[in-house]
């Protein structure tokens, strides 16, 4: 679920903290600027772990704070494919279950992923697994707020970096543009199409 990452960059540090230890200054503006941040391709930003080395530090013209190139690793959520993970059910929609695990809410289990046969209750805004037993069909409701165990088996990245307009759409609706912004920068894909995945409670009640 966690992982180490080795990452490079260079942080600026203002004069007025000059009377304060390197180390300290340096890991407080990189907790500053990545911590709860996406990186691309990398995943969700948690804390920083260690410096592995400092470079020189160099004062450029014009600007008194130091720039130090910083080799460190940094804590980052970031599940493998494949991966089981226990979370809550957020809310449920025609697209799926939306699932959360406290720090993390980008999370959905699609329709097809789920167990099956599966319907979606309009009323109660949830899904039910139609479970088949011999005596029938029962629902199992899979309501907000209890515990599910599901499988990581895709995951997505956006880069929500800001661009600037093209000339040629310079010109369009704001809308595509809103749409874009909401968009989540990673989001994980997690199913629960085998047996003793689900709601815990399907499998622990006798």
């Amino acid at each position: 679920m966690f992982v180490l990452v080795e990452m490079t960059d260079t942080v600026r540090i203002p004069p007025w903290q000059f009377e304060r230890k390197l180390n300290e200054s340096i890991a407080e503006e990189l907790n500053k600027k990545l911590a709860n941040k996406v990186v691309y391709n990398v995943g969700l930003c948690i804390c920083l772990y260690d410096i592995t080395k400092l470079e020189d530090s160099y004062i450029f013209p014009g600007d008194g704070a130091s720039h130090t190139k910083v080799h460190f690793r940094y804590v980052v959520f970031h599940p493998f494919l494949d991966e089981i993970l226990i979370g809550q059910i957020k809310s449920c929609s025609q697209d799926g279950v939306h699932v959360s695990i406290g720090f993390f809410d980008d999370i959905v289990i699609p329709p097809e992923s789920l167990q099956q046969p599966a319907k979606f209750d309009e009323a109660e805004q949830v899904w039910v697994w139609e479970y088949e037993t011999e005596e029938g069909a029962h629902d199992l409701y899979m309501d907000i707020g209890e515990e599910i165990r599901f499988r990581v088996v895709d995951e997505t990245f956006v880069d929500t970096s800001p661009t600037g307009p093209s000339s040629a759409e310079a010109s369009t609706s704001n809308a595509v543009e809103d749409i874009q912004k909401k968009e989540a920068p990673y989001t994980l894909v997690g199913s629960i199409s085998e047996p003793g995945l689900g709601l815990l409670s399907w499998w622990t009640n006798s």
